[in-house]
């Protein structure tokens, strides 16, 4: 199956997806004519193929015609590397497979650095970001070293139902902006979940007032973050507070410091998006 193929297969890719020869050309930068003489037998230049190969979102190999990856067996062997690995060392392989991710979306092939490689390069204090947005999704990921993370996001199919349906921004951003709220949301998340307490505890370390210690509480049982158990003693009911922490808070700061701290160190970004995030 020689080279000649690759024309062919744009021509039923395009055709299959409804898409315009001028579409493609623009997206790639040549003439329609271009493309057209592609279809018609004609080879593009060699480094055009992975612009190509991105606008169809296909391998390189599937321009040629050669169907080379078995994805159910590439998720096979995925999911058995992570389980293969052992437990204390399982998020930081499936950190480097995000990693790999990442730089897929770029449209190259992930072959160089780990990013363990990556961190031994930076101060500790230093942080690097990287990012993809386009009208598909988008992602963001803190490489190193400050804190990893990564978050992608396809686009949803209804953004308004996505984000905006039945929930109350506005009390929660009001809720949190009360300092002795989140210092005492933070403070509960420092320690070990494990450990029941009861309003003392936020009035005696917090030197909080008994009615913003009952405030405070309330407020954090309406995000579900603790809940309260009545215990008989000595002929009276003590409420008993277990605070249960939700990675959603954790996520939020990370989030909420990209807004507040423009992240401006990025090893990767690539942004293409035309269309409004939410619709």
């Amino acid at each position: 199956m020689g080279i000649e193929i690759i024309g062919k297969t744009i021509a039923s890719m395009r055709k299959e997806k409804g898409i315009r020869q001028e579409e493609l050309a623009n997206y790639v930068g040549v003439s329609t004519q271009a493309v057209s003489k592609w279809e018609n037998g004609g080879v593009p230049d060699i480094a055009l193929l992975p612009e190509i190969a991105d606008f169809f979102s296909v391998s390189v190999d599937s321009l040629f015609g050669r169907d080379i990856t078995d994805y159910s067996g590439l998720q096979t062997a995925f999911c058995k590397k992570i389980i293969e690995t052992e437990p204390e060392q399982r998020f930081k392989a499936a950190f480097e497979y995000c990693w790999d991710i990442e730089r897929a979306l770029f449209g190259n092939f992930p072959e160089d650095g780990s990013v363990e490689e990556y961190e031994k390069k930076l101060d500790r204090k230093e942080q690097r970001y990287s990012s993809v947005i386009s009208d598909h999704g988008f992602t963001r990921m803190g490489i190193a070293n400050r804190l990893q993370y990564f978050l992608l996001v396809p686009e949803p199919h209804d953004a308004d139902a996505a984000f905006f349906e039945d929930v109350d921004y506005q009390m929660f951003f009001k809720d949190f902006s009360d300092k002795d709220v989140f210092d005492a949301c933070v403070f509960l998340y420092r320690r070990e979940s494990d450990k029941a307490f009861t309003q003392n505890l936020l009035i005696n370390n917090l030197m909080l007032e008994p009615a913003k210690a009952a405030h405070i509480l309330n407020v954090l049982e309406k995000y579900n973050l603790l809940y309260k158990t009545g215990i008989e003693m000595d002929d009276e009911t003590m409420t008993v507070y277990n605070f249960k922490p939700s990675p959603s808070f954790v996520a939020f700061l990370i989030f909420a410091r990209e807004m507040i701290k423009t992240p401006n160190s990025f090893s990767g970004y690539m942004a293409g998006r035309n269309k409004p995030y939410f619709n």
